[in-house]
């Protein structure tokens, strides 16, 4: 009786496994450190907590990007700061060594992109849109472009196997209009994480209080008290939904969508895989109707 009932447990813990998904692994790239956090902060916290998995890479290493200091030492400061960023928001935060200002779209930048995705496992890869003010922004989203179909080719970058399916790539929102503004396909409501977002963001000292603020003539205006320059920053970074995203919200939150004050939103990239609605509700199981949301 006892080996009986051993296996019928055996037998129903086996079925349940099979109605049981893996994890989902998103990887997000920006040109700098603290570019990820800001374009899908909020979204990779509520994966996190679900039990997912997500990695945020910086293609360069921010060295330029200071009004009083540079190089190698600066480098070592953003470095740290997206480690502490990425302990904030729950992700593994990587920083390439390229100088900061000159990223360029090479045959060897695409080759880590893919190398990056693969080693991944990705489902979903996040990046910015090819239209931006800074060069490294468009550089960056060139190379996830060119990625997008490459990652499934096994005889490029053959030192590590070619993924079997195509992730879903996505642009985070921006707001600039030419030569096509931003259309979201899938808004993230992170009201519930907004304030833990802030927090992680505000990890990158050097940028979010020192560097940004110089740059509007802004840093005598900089509190030195920690709650001050949290709010400051939530201030500065409110993710409010322009009308866009706010009928995107609508489409999946219905009616809710109106009592929204912070999401994250993203376009699907024409070049990776092109999901359906039951597929999206799949990738991100935080939007209403998914099966992963409580």
């Amino acid at each position: 009786m006892k080996k009986i009932t051993f296996i019928f447990l055996q037998l129903l813990l086996s079925l349940m496994m099979v109605g049981q998904e893996r994890p989902l692994n998103i990887i997000v790239f920006g040109a700098h450190p603290d570019d990820c956090d800001g374009d899908a902060g909020g979204t990779a916290i509520l994966f996190s907590q679900m039990g997912h998995h997500v990695k945020f890479v910086s293609m360069t290493n921010g060295d330029a990007g200071h009004y009083a200091m540079g190089g190698g030492a600066l480098a070592r400061i953003r470095h740290e700061e997206a480690l502490e960023a990425g302990r904030r928001f729950g992700v593994e935060y990587e920083v390439l060594d390229n100088h900061d200002g000159e990223l360029m779209p090479t045959l060897e930048n695409r080759k880590k992109m893919i190398r990056l995705i693969r080693e991944w496992e990705a489902d979903i890869v996040i990046g910015p849109r090819p239209n931006d003010y800074h060069p490294d922004h468009r550089y960056t989203a060139i190379l996830m472009q060119d990625a997008a179909f490459m990652v499934i080719v096994p005889n490029i970058v053959p030192d590590v196997p070619a993924l079997e399916r195509n992730p879903v790539f996505l642009f985070s929102e921006d707001r600039f209009r030419k030569p096509y503004p931003f259309e979201p396909d899938i808004a993230v409501d992170i009201g519930e994480v907004f304030d833990k977002k802030i927090y992680a963001m505000a990890a990158h000292e050097s940028q979010y209080f020192d560097w940004l603020p110089w740059t509007r003539g802004a840093l005598d205006q900089v509190p030195a008290d920690e709650a001050s320059r949290l709010e400051m920053l939530a201030r500065g970074r409110p993710n409010a939904p322009d009308e866009a995203v706010k009928a995107c919200l609508r489409k999946w939150y219905g009616e809710r969508a109106g009592e929204i004050e912070h999401a994250e939103a993203f376009e699907i990239c024409e070049y990776g895989k092109q999901p359906g609605e039951s597929e999206i509700l799949r990738l991100f199981p935080m939007l209403p109707g998914s099966s992963g949301e409580e």
